[in-house]
């Protein structure tokens, strides 16, 4: 089967061609430059790779929409499946909590069960997005290696990060952040805030380096991505360098950005930290790290539609963020971070997951996309 695409704005990894593209067999197969009146006309719309999300808790928000409210995992697999694809992603690695505590997470054996649930949907059909699933694995709690082991021989398995939220450090340097985000947003006491404190603060001291250690031991031996979270320090990186860390998410401060990217390491921070301006939890502006070139890839982290989004804010209003770098941070470098080299840029020979992409008003707005050179939306 063959299709052409023709009149496009193809963006290339280094340049934005006018021009088309012609697939075949669910590939690309050729890329030209000029006008043509053969094929659908694109009008000068753009055409970009299919995005490639990395760090989406956006299932986990449908599966438990309220604190205690479990939806059908089928139904919302596919409620997820349809926001992500109509924000132009079509490879998702889906976030599954690994470790529970007072300050939340799921029982053991419902991520599992989620997982069965990803895995059945894709078998009878009913996905649009290529699923995988990336583990956060929080490893300041007792019994985050029991969830894990249950993942211990799945292939979906792509990514692991290794989180640890205890406060005064890493997301949370500082107590002023850590008491908006649980005392104050929660109606707790005094008494109860610093008794949760002091329960999080041991539970990471006695746990989170033999977890973590364990956690990047077995990622190793089968191949797995490993993910950094939150590093505020040189210490924190030198760790993850150690641990064999390929990709830095959301580094909380300049120095750990800078010593991440310059390691070799992909610097992940959030979509929506760039098209909001600022981080939601009060660290450093992604914009800032663009600007000092060392931002390689976004995550729509809880907003899918930012990962669209994101790339042309960037590229407006950061001078050295050329359209095509910017959409990279979206497709060819989070692809590469995961290995997955058969996707991510308008290549031949590459599988044909395309976007096109109109933009009104600065706002892009998806019109179609492909996998694998099937429409999908």
């Amino acid at each position: 089967m063959e299709q052409i695409f023709s009149n496009a704005r193809i963006v290339l990894e280094d340049e934005v061609i006018h021009g088309s593209v012609v697939i075949r067999d669910g590939k690309i197969a050729d890329i030209s430059e000029g006008m043509s009146t053969v094929g659908e006309d694109f009008e000068g719309d753009y055409l970009i790779p299919g995005l490639v999300e990395l760090h989406t808790d956006h299932l986990e928000a449908h599966y438990s929409p309220r604190p205690g409210v479990r939806w059908l995992k089928i139904a919302a697999i596919q409620a997820h499946d349809a926001q992500v694809v109509t924000s132009g992603i079509t490879t998702v690695f889906d976030c599954l909590r690994m470790g529970s505590d007072e300050d939340g997470g799921f029982e053991k054996g419902e991520m599992r069960a989620m997982a069965d649930a990803l895995a059945q949907a894709s078998r009878e059909g009913r996905l649009r997005a290529d699923h995988r699933i990336h583990l956060r694995c929080e490893v300041s709690t007792d019994n985050v290696l029991d969830h894990f082991q249950e993942f211990e021989n799945d292939p979906q398995v792509g990514l692991v990060s290794l989180m640890d939220h205890a406060p005064g450090q890493r997301q949370f340097q500082t107590m002023e952040q850590y008491t908006l985000y649980y005392k104050t947003k929660r109606g707790l006491s005094d008494e109860a805030f610093a008794a949760f404190v002091a329960r999080q603060q041991a539970l990471s001291a006695k746990y989170a380096e033999p977890h973590r250690t364990e956690i990047a031991r077995h990622c190793a031996e089968r191949g797995i991505a490993v993910a950094s979270h939150d590093d505020a320090t040189l210490a924190h990186v030198e760790e993850s360098i150690g641990f064999g860390v390929r990709l830095a998410e959301f580094p909380t401060s300049f120095e750990a950005a800078e010593a991440s990217h310059a390691a070799g390491l992909s610097v992940l921070m959030g979509a929506p930290n760039i098209v909001r301006g600022k981080s939601h939890s009060g660290n450093i502006a992604a914009k800032d790290l663009a600007e000092r070139g060392v931002l390689d890839v976004l995550s729509s982290d809880y907003v899918p539609f930012s990962l669209i989004h994101a790339p042309f804010v960037l590229a407006d209003e950061v001078e050295r963020v050329s359209l095509p770098q910017a959409i990279a941070m979206v497709t060819a470098t989070p692809a590469r971070a995961v290995g997955l080299n058969d996707r991510g840029r308008i290549e031949t020979g590459l599988r044909a997951d395309l976007v096109r992409v109109e933009r009104i008003d600065g706002v892009p707005v998806v019109r179609s996309v492909w996998r694998e050179g099937k429409r999908v939306a």
